[in-house]
């Protein structure tokens, strides 16, 4: 089981002392693909960072605190070796909602609490259990927080003149509808300019990253623009901070993230909230939805890196690392942050050899905010909102469910198609409940009907003896639990009504579950009550210890066992 020890091995900063202190000796060359990889990213990470906090509902410099102390901290103690954390498009749907309701401060607590949840994961070794979630499951949901990401980057994008959005998706399908006739020219021309180049920049096979052309180009036109009367919405004229003085500043404060208890930021209204039982209780399911989320999102990257760098990663210490930033990073004003498939993948590409990258990656960010800032208050809403729809577009992997809508089982489609719907109309934490239920009880399904009986009673070459003839033999394949066991049971109870009896061939059962020996119990209480034999031969181990077990012993006159079919026969002779 060497190979699967990644799925159980814990400690802090696996990833780091792996790379680093491992086999592979960590030496300039492999800083250098660091530095380089850590610098690519870091620009990528810049206008996603603060879109994504915008999306979720809080000023843009809390994604920058996000990448800077979360994304640090989550390389520094994780256990993949290439993963960027920060904030990412798949939490929008859970943070927007708490923090329109609970404010900052209750977004803050939330993670906290979150991080906790993700800690307590680790310790009972629950990162292996990814390998549980079918793939339908996670193409459903994903696909569903793309859709309701796009959806929501509509009102910037057409710059409606809206002030709140409703709670449920169809009353904002409704109103960003009945409001398209509002829509601002000006603002759709900078972000129709912006989501060109950001899908055609990649065909020019250019190192450069297209987010960085993208928002400088889309700024620059802002700003053109703005001085022809044509004034664009900007980070700067919709965000604004508290400068020492008591003044106002516009767009992102140019300050190193503060320590500040995260229950003591504004909560709804903007006032200060303060920490209390009921609050805690109430932010309770947003928080196990978080760290629900979170674990799947880190280890989900965590395996498709594995797939293309070929390394392992070790699942429990990377949940241990996402809980220890996810309850660091809120002190900072860092809001939720996870692994990011798409900055991960670039990282890697880029010439990531270790978490270092990572680092670099945060550091990078935390120069553009102390450094950069009042550059960054010119960037246009409509191209952070047409930046969001293309990363809503790679998140939703829509080739790849395609795909699976084409050639997968029809059970597949339906837990696919359910998790979608339920994200986008519903929530998250359902979707992924009802889809792992429902593809527990679709494969179970799947499962009882290939357990199935055949008469072998003619079959010269496993019976070399003449049977007698109201007797037959039955050959059972497949495993006998509770979803087969009393059907495949009642079958034989309806042929032996013909019958004096039958032996039972269970060479081909592998499993036998507590329901199973329930149903044979009837069975032979049924053979009892009727006066016929039952022989059972050939049981492999398990189905074998679970009889054991379960106390099930010979009846004199009605049951025996035997080791082999053959046995069984010849008590005929």
């Amino acid at each position: 089981m060497a190979h699967r020890a990644h799925l159980f091995s814990l400690r802090v900063g696996h990833a780091l002392r792996d790379a680093c202190f491992g086999d592979e000796r960590y030496n300039l060359a492999r800083l250098r693909g660091d530095v380089l990889a850590g610098i690519s990213v870091g620009i990528i990470a810049i206008p996603l960072a603060m879109a994504l906090a915008i999306a979720s509902g809080v000023a843009p410099h809390y994604g920058l605190y996000t990448a800077i102390v979360g994304g640090f901290v989550i390389a520094l103690a994780g256990g993949s070796r290439f993963s960027i954390s920060g904030p990412t498009a798949a939490f929008v749907v859970i943070l927007y909602p708490i923090a329109h309701v609970y404010g900052l401060a209750g977004l803050l607590l939330a993670t906290v609490m979150g991080g906790f949840i993700l800690i307590a994961m680790a310790y009972a070794r629950l990162g292996r259990f990814i390998e549980y979630i079918p793939q339908s499951v996670t193409l459903g949901f994903t696909g569903g927080i793309a859709i309701v990401l796009a959806t929501l980057q509509l009102k910037d994008f057409f710059g409606l003149p809206l002030q709140e959005m409703p709670e449920h998706y169809v009353d904002k399908v409704w109103t960003l509808a009945s409001s398209i006739n509002q829509f601002d020219g000006t603002s759709l021309f900078v972000a129709l300019v912006t989501l060109g180049i950001m899908l055609y920049w990649p065909k020019l096979k250019t190192p450069i990253p297209q987010h960085l052309p993208a928002v400088i180009l889309a700024s620059l036109l802002g700003i053109l623009l703005a001085t022809a009367g044509y004034d664009v919405d900007t980070i700067g004229s919709r965000f604004s901070y508290l400068l020492p003085d008591g003044t106002q500043g516009a767009g992102i404060p140019p300050y190193l993230p503060e320590f500040m208890w995260p229950w003591q930021q504004p909560g709804p209204g903007g006032q200060p909230s303060q920490i209390s039982w009921p609050m805690i209780v109430a932010l309770l399911p947003s928080a196990f939805a978080i760290a629900i989320l979170g674990a799947i999102e880190s280890l989900l990257c965590a395996v498709v890196l594995d797939g293309m760098s070929g390394t392992r990663h070790s699942a429990n210490s990377e949940l241990l690392g996402q809980g220890l930033g996810n309850i660091i990073a809120p002190f900072f004003g860092g809001i939720t942050a996870t692994a990011a498939i798409a900055r991960s993948t670039a990282n890697l590409k880029a010439g990531a050899q270790s978490p270092i990258a990572a680092m670099i990656h945060s550091l990078v960010v935390l120069l553009a905010l102390v450094s950069f800032a009042p550059v960054l208050a010119y960037l246009p809403m409509p191209a952070m909102a047409a930046l969001l729809i293309v990363v809503a577009w790679n998140m939703s992997e829509a080739p790849k469910a395609l795909q699976l809508v084409k050639r997968a089982p029809v059970p597949d489609i339906v837990v696919l198609m359910t998790c979608l719907s339920l994200t986008v109309f519903f929530d998250m934490v359902i979707a992924i409940t009802v889809g792992v239920l429902l593809a527990c009880i679709l494969f179970v399904n799947q499962m009882a009907a290939m357990t199935r009986i055949t008469d072998i009673t003619g079959h010269k070459k496993l019976i070399d003896t003449t049977i007698p003839a109201r007797w037959a033999v039955l050959k059972i394949t497949g495993p006998l639990f509770f979803a087969a066991a009393d059907r495949v049971f009642g079958e034989i109870a309806a042929k032996l009504a013909s019958l004096d009896g039958a032996i039972l061939y269970m060479d081909g059962v592998t499993l036998l579950d507590a329901g199973g020996v329930a149903a044979l119990n009837k069975l032979v209480d049924y053979c009892a009550a009727e006066g016929k034999q039952l022989f059972i031969a050939d049981l492999q181990f398990q189905p074998l210890k679970t009889l054991a077990r379960a106390d099930v012993k010979p009846r004199e006159g009605v049951t025996a066992f035997f080791s082999t079919l053959d046995e069984a026969i010849h008590q005929f002779n």
